[in-house]
């Protein structure tokens, strides 16, 4: 799908809210409610746009403290890396998990309460994975946070 200036601009806004009007975004890109409709549609069908959601804010359900765990591993079969995503599937305060290259294998990516609950995630994360190396880096100001992808019109 060859996206133009106007789809582009219908992604910048759907970024910022998803759940704007369709009136209201045809106004702001100009075109009408059925034609950002339409578009609307073909960004979703293209798989442009994967999916629409609601942006939480962590500290308000007891989740602030923001933790990047880096994992160096001697597996890099299939196999393990499977088992650490399933794992990781099954901890829901693990908000990513990623492949890294570099001195680093693998990056994740968590929300916890404090230090102990931090604690009980890296122990679930370990049981049943053989790893060579884990450390955590805990955030303690976040200068710039968004699900935002750049979009240029």
């Amino acid at each position: 799908m060859d996206i133009d200036h106007l789809d582009r601009k219908i992604l910048k806004q759907l970024q910022i809210s998803s759940d704007i009007s369709l009136d209201r975004l045809g106004e702001m890109v100009g075109l009408s409610r059925n034609a950002v409709w339409r578009r609307v549609r073909a960004l979703e069908t293209a798989g442009i746009i994967t999916r629409r959601v609601a942006l939480v804010d962590p500290e308000k359900l007891d989740l602030g403290l923001l933790v990047f765990i880096q994992i160096k591993t001697a597996q890099h079969s299939v196999e393990w890396t499977e088992q650490l995503a399933k794992t990781a599937q099954g901890i829901a305060q693990i908000i990513g998990l990623y492949r890294m290259s570099g001195d680093l294998d693998y990056l994740i990516k968590a929300r916890v309460r404090d230090i102990s609950d931090y604690d009980r995630l890296y122990q679930r994360l370990i049981k049943g994975l053989p790893l060579m190396d884990v450390s955590a880096s805990f955030v303690t100001e976040s200068l710039k946070d968004t699900a935002e992808i750049p979009v240029f019109i």
